[in-house]
């Protein structure tokens, strides 16, 4: 049997329920991107590209719902309303009283399991009963994925800049350079000159011993 996606309420006054996805999706893109800033130097042609953050990841799919009873012959055609089915995910959009804000969620398909958050909803109804009563519907839904900072560190742990460290100036580098590497901010250059006793960065030659201050 094919298991069937479902997604947990992590958090809130809600904490614990699942809405069960009655269909999966036949399919979903998953996204995300990293943020640089770009920094010109004088002296080089052109600018040094610096890592900011990371974005978050994005799932995006559609749900299906089909909440139609085709006609029997002692029973007219029927079915409940679809629309309760997108309104419990349409709810995870809204401020829980507990938590002054939407609740987190994770949607669980097999080995795919996403933290996060909903973004957004948008449903469109299909199919309806003679009395209007939407039997059929598709929603796309957004997640935005949310991260622990701490646990983020354990994963990916900078090199903390916490010691003096020596470097051996090499051909064609400059200060900016090294400022960039080991501080991740090449405008950082003028703590390493002023720790240096250098008063113009670009009098610095190959071959030079250059001290890198603890931040």
């Amino acid at each position: 049997m094919t298991e069937k996606a479902v997604i947990k309420i992590l958090n809130g006054s809600r904490s614990g329920q699942e809405i069960k996805v009655m269909f999966n999706p036949e399919s979903y893109n998953l996204s995300g991107s990293t943020a640089y800033s770009e920094k010109r130097i004088p002296g080089l042609d052109g600018p040094i590209s610096q890592f900011v953050a990371g974005e978050s990841m994005t799932l995006d799919m559609t749900l299906y719902f089909d909440t139609y009873e085709p006609p029997t012959a002692d029973k007219p055609e029927g079915g409940s309303s679809a629309a309760e089915e997108t309104e419990k995910l349409a709810q995870l959009l809204k401020i829980d009283g507990e938590l002054h804000c939407p609740p987190t969620v994770k949607f669980c398909w097999g080995k795919l399991q996403f933290y996060g958050y909903l973004a957004s909803v948008r449903a469109n109804y299909t199919m309806f009963l003679s009395d209007g009563t939407p039997v059929r519907a598709k929603a796309d839904i957004s997640l935005k994925s949310l991260l622990n900072p701490d646990d983020s560190k354990r994963l990916s742990p900078f090199e903390s800049p916490d010691r003096t460290k020596v470097r051996l100036l090499r051909e064609k580098e400059q200060l900016w350079h090294y400022a960039w590497q080991e501080y991740g901010d090449a405008e950082r250059w003028r703590e390493i000159a002023a720790a240096n006793g250098i008063a113009d960065p670009l009098t610095v030659e190959a071959g030079m011993i250059i001290r890198l201050p603890a931040l």
